[in-house]
């Protein structure tokens, strides 16, 4: 299955095993008083809305770019980024930019109208940023940290006997091409000395979120199954850990360029469907057929069935350090969190 990231859950540490926020001590507040000031980019969405929460608990000030009517001009500035609108002083005095603007990719088939809107939508708004950022911070030489939003998409869904690492290439079908256009979108701003981390997110796994929220309760039904043969591997990453680990990326600042934020352990739709239901109390003997998601999703089937074996190399090289390694302990994670 090829997760792809943005507002959603993604069909997405420390330097020490506790790290800043656990899930034994919580976030802990800035000692300072003062916070960071961050600027976040689709904060209403799945992976948005908690992390912005996640700050305030940590003392942070977060502004947000919203393309309602803000509420208030203190932390909300309107932008358009079908028309090239930005409210530029969103980004005035920022220490951290975080850009996770981008429509569901697994909500629906891909039409042509639907493949140029998740194009559009991304690369688009994630340009617009970038000159914005370079025009105000030109002569800055001070420069805010910008995580930009991306996926495991970039792989696609090649098989093989060694995981994937950030090196590879990326693919040639319609994630990999969208997630390669998406992250040369900053290209503008890293050219002019701003600091930019991907986040190759997997599939972002919590109760509010689409997948579990969708097939748990399947599962407790009875009904839950593998898809297609159920061999391929799902890289995978626990809501709470993924907060832990964009944390872990503003605390620390490790180097530039892509992280997959993937669980060390990603398990095929197999094992992934057997912990789900033993963790429920269930049996999964069902399966969806590979020929039956063709027939019904058409290319989007190809991302269901496809294997995409990848590993978080350059986020454990960088001393970060999962609460959920392994697919039993991130769908805990993923439960946990929504009792």
């Amino acid at each position: 299955m090829t997760p792809t990231a943005g507002s959603e859950e993604s069909a997405p540490g420390s330097a020490e095993s506790t790290g800043p926020d656990s899930r034994d001590s919580g976030p802990q507040p800035d000692p300072t008083g003062s916070g960071l000031r961050i600027l976040i980019a689709g904060a209403s969405g799945f992976l948005g809305t908690p992390l912005k929460v996640r700050f305030a608990e940590l003392g942070h000030q977060v502004r947000r770019l919203v393309r309602r009517t803000p509420v208030t001009s203190s932390t909300e500035f309107h932008w358009d980024p079908s028309i090239g609108r930005i409210n530029a002083d969103a980004v005035n005095d920022v220490d951290v930019i975080i850009n996770l603007a981008g429509p569901p990719v697994f909500t629906r088939p891909w039409s042509n109208a639907r493949r140029e809107l998740l194009r559009t939508a991304r690369i688009e708004s994630t340009r617009l940023l970038a000159e914005t950022v370079v025009e105000r911070y030109a002569d800055n030489p001070s420069k805010p940290l910008w995580l930009q939003s991306s996926a495991t998409g970039w792989y696609g869904t090649r098989s093989g006997s060694e995981p994937y690492d950030e090196s590879a290439p990326p693919a040639g079908d319609f994630l990999g091409q969208l997630a390669k256009d998406w992250e040369a979108a900053t290209e503008q701003a890293a050219s002019a000395g701003v600091p930019v981390i991907f986040l190759r997110n997997g599939m972002v796994l919590d109760q509010s979120g689409s997948t579990l929220k969708l097939i748990k309760p399947v599962f407790q039904l009875g009904f839950g199954g593998r898809i297609g043969s159920g061999d391929q591997h799902m890289p995978m990453i626990s809501l709470h850990d993924w907060l832990r680990a964009v944390q872990f990326m503003i605390t620390e600042r490790p180097a530039p360029g892509p992280y997959n934020i993937t669980i060390p352990d990603p398990p095929t739709n197999a094992e992934f469907t057997a912990a789900l239901a033993d963790l429920l109390g269930r049996k999964a003997r069902l399966a969806a057929p590979s020929a039956l998601l063709r027939t019904a999703l058409g290319e989007l089937a190809e991302q269901l069935t496809g294997d995409q074996y990848v590993a978080p190399k350059a986020l454990l090289a960088a001393g970060f350090a999962f609460d959920g390694p392994d697919v039993t302990s991130t769908l805990q994670l993923a439960l946990d969190r929504a009792r």
